[in-house]
């Protein structure tokens, strides 16, 4: 992955000035030792390209498109008009395969509140199930959520692997100013815990 060029998530920079997306409470941003949740059974899935992603604790049930790069080199987002549909990172592993896939999606559009609206809610052990075509589900257990700067993106650390199926998933967050639109995004960082079907 060219770790390089992925700098960040260029989304649709609308929102009104002083007011916005929830964002991650201290308790979920603190750096440091985090417990390793996975358990030893669990074992990276076969490749399968993710077709829904749903986060119970935010009310996320959505489907999920391709997405690749930009013109600039920054990773994708899904059409902006569709409020309710994540991407998948082609450049990516797909969820539950060995390594890190990222998923992306708007935290508003023109008409309001977008897909990942309310990432920032998310606490330490969520659950985010990742339905895939081969009609297994990738259970994953959120285990940080940061707000990242857009300048100075640390991509290495985002979109690094760990030797574990790991999975991002990442909106734009921060402060919102009309004419920058949000100045960092919000990253979930979660793991492969198990896996059904």
């Amino acid at each position: 992955m060219a770790l390089v060029l992925l700098a960040g998530v260029a989304l649709v920079r609308t929102g009104a000035e002083g007011s916005g997306p929830p964002q991650p409470e201290a308790a979920s941003v603190a750096d440091g030792v985090v417990a390793d949740p996975t358990p030893a059974s669990v074992t990276a899935l076969p490749a399968s390209r993710p077709g829904r992603v749903l986060i119970p604790a935010i009310g996320v049930d959505a489907p999920v498109a391709e997405v690749g790069r930009d013109k600039e080199g920054w990773i994708d987002a899904p059409p902006p008009e569709n409020k309710n549909l994540a991407g998948w990172y082609t450049g990516s592993v797909t969820p539950g395969e060995r390594g890190t896939a990222v998923v992306v999606g708007h935290v508003d559009n023109l008409s309001g509140p977008a897909v990942f609206f309310r990432l920032g809610e998310l606490r330490i052990g969520a659950h985010i199930d990742v339905r895939r075509a081969d009609g297994r589900t990738a259970v994953f257990d959120v285990y940080r959520v940061r707000t990242f700067m857009k300048k100075g993106f640390p991509a290495q650390q985002v979109y690094g692997g760990t030797g574990r199926p790991e999975l991002r998933v990442i909106t734009c967050g921060g402060a919102y100013a009309t004419s920058t639109g949000y100045d960092g995004n919000i990253v979930v960082f979660a793991r492969l815990t198990s896996s059904r079907g």
